[in-house]
């Protein structure tokens, strides 16, 4: 009997996996007291999230930087805040706790009543754009670089760029196997940066598998960015105009 070929989607979900597992034997080291990787205990939430993926591929991919406390920390889904991935895309798992949870930064996962306010106005977009989640996944799906969140003792989130060389290093080692990896299943004609880093990491993989995908950028919903608090919809939706991905 023929050996069954493995699907994209079952290749994409081996690739976490192997992520999930290759990101847990690194170590980070003071300012960073606490390490969550929603990949080990949001991983019903993930696999979940990835059943999505089309497997045929998808036209556009969009990376983020890493989880956000309130987010993919809580549902373990890229930019995964709460009433998107319950209410739009059906995703309602049980979650379990980090080893080493802060008593700030809880999990609480479905049941955790704070909005994640970058997924909120991502996946809002997408929402208002497409109506359905099976017509956005269609084409589209949305990708993490990182899927580990960092904090300080204070419990302030700390971004992957802003760890010591040796820790950057290694982890963008991981990392970019992983998205190389992912842009070689999904095979998309666009890449899109949410945010500078993101394009950075995007354009650093692209190179790598000498891929032909566009490569552009949208402003990065976080409200930390006063650009994002005013109409961050309408100037995204711009720039994926612009680029051509959406007419």
């Amino acid at each position: 009997m023929a050996k069954k070929k493995t699907s994209i989607r079952d290749s994409v979900i081996a690739a976490a996996q192997q992520l999930r597992d290759d990101v847990d034997s690194l170590s980070f080291s003071e300012p960073v007291t606490h390490v969550y990787n929603p990949l080990r205990y949001a991983w019903k939430g993930h696999e979940a999230y990835l059943e999505h993926v089309n497997n045929k591929g998808v036209k556009v991919v969009f990376l983020g930087m890493n989880p956000g406390p309130w987010g993919m920390a809580q549902t373990g889904v890229p930019f995964g805040e709460i009433d998107s991935v319950k209410n739009w895309m059906g995703i309602n798992v049980a979650v379990d706790h980090p080893e080493n949870e802060h008593p700030k930064r809880p999990v609480e996962g479905f049941d955790c009543a704070k909005s994640e306010v970058s997924g909120r106005r991502l996946w809002g977009l997408f929402r208002e754009r497409f109506k359905t989640a099976d017509l956005f996944f269609k084409d589209h799906f949305v990708l993490n670089y990182c899927p580990l969140v960092f904090m300080e003792e204070s419990a302030r989130n700390r971004t992957p760029d802003k760890l010591p060389v040796a820790e950057r290093e290694s982890l963008n080692e991981v990392c970019d196997a992983h998205l190389q990896r992912l842009l070689q299943l999904l095979d998309p004609t666009y890449v899109v940066g949410v945010g500078a880093y993101a394009e950075g990491c995007l354009k650093r993989s692209l190179e790598a598998i000498h891929s032909e995908a566009k490569l552009s950028r949208i402003l990065h919903p976080s409200p930390a960015s006063p650009a994002a608090n005013r109409d961050w919809a309408g100037t995204a939706t711009k720039q994926l105009s612009e680029a051509g991905i959406w007419k």
